[in-house]
């Protein structure tokens, strides 16, 4: 039977509910509840338009409008250190290529000191292309490479000491790291995305995976994939953490993006044989976001899913 501590709750970094106190209150909340990490999601600035498609939706439409609040989570993770005392601090999943891997790493690391070591680094490759060009990241075709490298100088940075790197997207003289992370040799890095370079770079580079709203038999397809990825790693499936994100609607359905009815949507009912089955395929922690309009909603979905759905898993 599951606890409130296999579970993490996204706060929301953008959205109508995307304030400075309801992120800080629905943290506190986490907490208070016994749920084991709070996450963030990652976002910059949001074009006023582009062509990109959103994966997680059925037609590729942003589920959010573009101008509402947005706040950087690097930023939010460092203030959420302070507010909270015992959950980990997790992104699922910052955009490894959007910022400078130096500046990146030496953030996660102060905050992993200031915070006793709770971070937890949810790594993606992205998918605006517009963003990445706002932000003069590295060019969108090169984003995977750019991660699997910014990843690799996040861990060495992490393990402390004197460091330089040589790669094709990014390369620095030797430095001297100090300190290093709390969380050694590094904090846990979770790899997001169900695409074969994703599962790929999780089996070589992860500590863990994450999956987003995707059903069961996707959910078996990429985990027979990723096992034979970690094979050809030397490594073991079971060497992994498997994290799942869901967007929490109790009682309403959502389409999914193949047209099935998402994970985490409709009755009570629906949403405990969903986390049950979820966790039966080896998923030990859930995250959930709940992403409507009201602050008061946004707190009785989190209660009840806690108090009335949890339990039942």
């Amino acid at each position: 039977m599951a606890n409130n501590s296999d579970f993490g709750l996204d706060v929301g970094t953008y959205g109508p509910l995307a304030t400075p106190d309801t992120i800080v209150r629905l943290a506190q909340l986490a907490e208070s509840l016994d749920f084991s990490a709070v996450w963030l999601a990652d976002h910059v600035v949001f074009p006023t338009r582009f062509d990109s498609k959103y994966p997680y939706s059925p037609t590729g439409a942003f589920p959010t409008a573009l101008d509402l609040p947005l706040l950087e989570p690097i930023a939010v993770m460092g203030v959420l250190a302070g507010a909270t005392k015992r959950v980990r601090l997790g992104t699922a999943v910052l955009v490894i290529p959007y910022r400078n891997p130096v500046v990146l790493a030496r953030m996660l690391i102060t905050i992993d000191q200031f915070s006793g070591g709770r971070v937890i680094l949810g790594a993606g490759v992205g998918w605006l292309a517009e963003e990445f060009e706002v932000l003069d990241s590295p060019a969108f075709a090169k984003r995977g490479q750019a991660t699997d490298e910014y990843l690799e100088i996040f861990k060495a940075l992490s393990a402390g000491g004197q460091v330089g790197y040589q790669g094709e997207t990014y390369s620095f003289a030797d430095v001297h790291s100090s300190p290093g992370a709390v969380q050694q040799p590094h904090p846990p890095i979770v790899i997001g995305g169900v695409s074969n370079p994703a599962l790929r770079r999780t089996a070589r580079l992860g500590d863990g995976w994450l999956a987003v709203a995707i059903g069961p038999a996707r959910i078996r397809a990429c985990l027979d994939k990723l096992k034979g990825y970690c094979e050809a790693e030397g490594r073991k499936l079971d060497d992994l953490s498997l994290t799942y994100k869901i967007f929490l609607s109790i009682g309403e359905a959502k389409q999914g993006k193949y047209g099935e009815r998402e994970p985490g949507t409709g009755t009570a009912a629906q949403i405990i044989d969903d986390l049950k089955a979820i966790r039966d395929l080896g998923f030990g922690h859930i995250v959930f976001r709940y992403r409507g309009e009201g602050a008061e909603t946004q707190m009785e979905q989190i209660t009840r899913f806690a108090e009335d759905i949890i339990p039942k898993v």
